[in-house]
């Protein structure tokens, strides 16, 4: 979601993020906090915790020219303790409150309060028993709240037009609703009543157009998909429909409609730029499975706010760079069918949504400009030395945090990205589809851990010290390589890190180092980098002459020097030990012409405590402290001190 925001405060703090990209980044990023400066007047109301709702018809009339609407809608909820009366979150101006027309349940007129805490408080005739159902409908009418600025009138090239934009709590400014993390509507049916020159535009798929025969119709839109209610939209102008075909046409998959609602004065414009919006539809079902509402349709409906905002199966949009098409389509999947189960997740959303679009890059405009985007990307972030990416209770009421450019989507997107790299291609497109497809976040909420959880399914390894690290601390490490040419077909490589914030101790990370030889040769070696000042003794056809560091910029790091080293050559100089220190296991590391005769271990007090004749050795059984160790090969005995943690 991207939605430019009005307000003069967040804007003058926007200035100072680092990075735009060509894409227009960095509006999209302030158009994100348009009504999100609400977070810091509004929490979820616990007054409606205490059912489900499980379907909505919401009944709308409206004329863009006029700011004002009336309004029937009808809730089907599910009692989740015995109830005596029912909330709903509805906004209740001082000045000029709504009217309410009537509130009935079965046809029965029922009592209610409208509260200065914007709650609709509705008196039920009987008590409403734990797991059962109730339908209540509410006729009201009046001139919306522009608190959040969720419903908005304006023009474009002097035509009137309509439209809302709820997130993430502005759906109260214009109907009568629950809105939180925590509850989806299972399906909803949207009517629009418009003067009759206009195109209605909400959710799901259009079933219907009926004339009125008074200057008006009325457009029905069915949406049979869990959504919550800051994702529910409606749109009214002259709009002018531009078809598209979306999925991958296998007897499986079929195709689907994408429609677009565009403006009629820019419309040849509009439809160049939107020519590659299937093939990016494509790539994304081709890369993390079906589009979650094909059933329906995708599209876009254009407004009046500079970015966008990813309502499901319609994408409300204000410009129409490609990185804005690619970002609102991802959120159909990171964000719309698995939505965060809290702000303080809400990289989630954004910093996975925000990779996919650097997909686009990669695999449209090839690795070059992919790695340019992420060295934009890295550079954004390491702009400070600070940055968690998982949020504090203290930062989920600072909108400009939730939505910072440099880390929620920045580094958001190059964690991702170094997920990706660490487990492989294979293991990180499954876990994506994996984490769609669990019946458990499907069409709900998603966590951290959760999502944590299938990369640890999938690849079989443990994330915890890796989140730890990148998600819930703060920092990135800089890197010192050093390369040595040793003969006989070999280099040894040399890693140390320092560190931009003192809350990570160690980046344990794989690392790409490209050794580059005399006649232009280059030879990539992935080494697993666990503790400083570690040695990997390496096989290198060639002279190296000189060494590059993450050459497809695939880490988070900053101010990194890698070097040749001139050290004169002593077989002494080849041999370490790593890691040092260790709890449980080392290798001695050791050039290929020599071999190991025997490994002798003296504690401190000079006894010899440990005997072996292999590189890999398991010390278990030594005490903690310091040992020091010798070491008789091929070619004479050498001596290295050794930690035992």
């Amino acid at each position: 979601m991207k939605k430019i925001l009005l307000f003069s405060s967040i804007i003058h703090s926007l200035f100072s993020f680092s990075q735009v990209d060509n894409d227009g980044f960095q509006k999209m990023v302030e158009s994100e906090m348009k009504s999100a400066s609400s977070i810091q007047n509004f929490q979820s109301n616990p007054n409606t915790a205490n059912y489900d709702i499980t379907y909505h018809e919401l009944k709308f009339t409206v004329d863009p020219a006029i700011y004002n609407i009336e309004g029937q809608v009808k809730t089907t909820f599910t009692a989740l303790e015995n109830m005596n009366t029912v909330i709903f979150d509805f906004y209740k101006k001082v000045s000029s409150p709504f009217t309410i027309i009537s509130i009935k349940k079965d046809g029965i007129n029922l009592s209610y309060t409208h509260n200065n805490s914007h709650e609709l408080e509705i008196n039920l005739p009987s008590t409403l028993t734990i797991g059962n159902s109730a339908t209540i409908e509410i006729s009201y009418s009046g001139v919306p709240s522009t608190a959040e600025q969720a419903f908005t009138t304006n023009t474009h090239s002097g035509m009137p037009i309509l439209y809302t934009l709820s997130e993430p709590y502005g759906a109260r400014d214009w109907w009568p609703c629950k809105q939180d993390l925590n509850d989806k509507i299972e399906t909803i049916d949207v009517h629009i009543t418009a003067p009759s020159q206009y195109i209605s535009v909400s959710n799901g798929l259009e079933q219907s157009i009926t004339d009125n025969g008074n200057g008006t119709k009325t457009t029905h839109y069915h949406h049979g998909y869990p959504i919550p209610a800051y994702l529910i939209a409606i749109a009214v102008t002259n709009y002018q429909i531009y078809n598209q075909q979306g999925g991958l046409g296998s007897t499986q998959s079929p195709f689907f409609p994408i429609v677009n609602y565009i403006y009629p004065e820019n419309a040849s414009t509009t439809q160049n730029s939107l020519a590659v919006t299937p093939t990016i539809m494509n790539l994304y079902e081709s890369l993390i499975g079906e589009y979650p509402f094909r059933n329906e349709k995708y599209g876009h409906a254009q407004f009046g706010w500079g970015g966008g905002m990813e309502h499901t199966t319609v994408s409300f949009m204000g410009s129409w760079s490609r990185g804005l098409i690619a970002h609102e389509m991802a959120h159909q999947w990171f964000g719309n069918k698995v939505t965060c189960g809290s702000w303080k997740d809400i990289w989630l959303n954004e910093g996975i949504t925000e990779y996919m679009s650097g997909l686009v890059v990669e695999n449209l405009d090839g690795n070059t400009s992919f790695i340019n985007w992420k060295q934009n990307k890295i550079n954004s972030i390491t702009s400070q030395p600070d940055g968690n990416l998982y949020l504090t209770d203290s930062q989920i009421t600072n909108v400009n945090r939730i939505f910072s450019s440099r880390i929620t989507y920045n580094k958001g997107a190059m964690v991702t990205n170094m997920i990706r790299y660490k487990i492989g291609d294979a293991n990180f497109f499954q876990a994506l589809k994996n984490y769609l497809a669990d019946p458990n976040l499907a069409y709900k909420y998603a966590t951290t851990p959760e999502f944590q959880n299938h990369l640890e399914l999938v690849s079989g390894l443990d994330f915890s010290e890796f989140f730890n690290d990148w998600v819930y601390n703060e920092g990135y490490p800089i890197y010192t390589i050093t390369a040595q040419n040793l003969g006989a077909g070999q280099a040894k490589i040399t890693v140390n890190q320092s560190q931009s914030n003192s809350s990570v101790t160690f980046f344990e990370m794989p690392l790409l180092i490209r050794l580059i030889g005399d006649a232009s040769q280059s030879q990539d070696f992935l080494i697993n980098n666990t503790t400083n000042n570690e040695d990997f003794i390496v096989n290198v056809p060639f002279q190296v002459i000189d060494i590059e560091f993450d050459p497809n910029k695939d880490i988070i790091s900053n101010n990194n020097t890698a070097t040749l080293s001139n050290d004169y050559f002593t077989i002494d100089k080849t041999i370490s030990i790593s890691p040092n220190p260790s709890s449980n296991k080392i290798h001695i590391n050791l050039p290929n012409t020599i071999s190991i005769e025997k490994v002798l271990f003296f504690n401190a007090l000079g006894q010899l405590v440990l005997t072996k004749k292999e590189k890999d050795i398991t010390i278990n059984s030594l005490s903690n402290g310091p040992y020091f160790i010798q070491i008789t090969t091929n070619n004479g005995v050498f001596h290295k001190n050794f930690i035992k943690k």
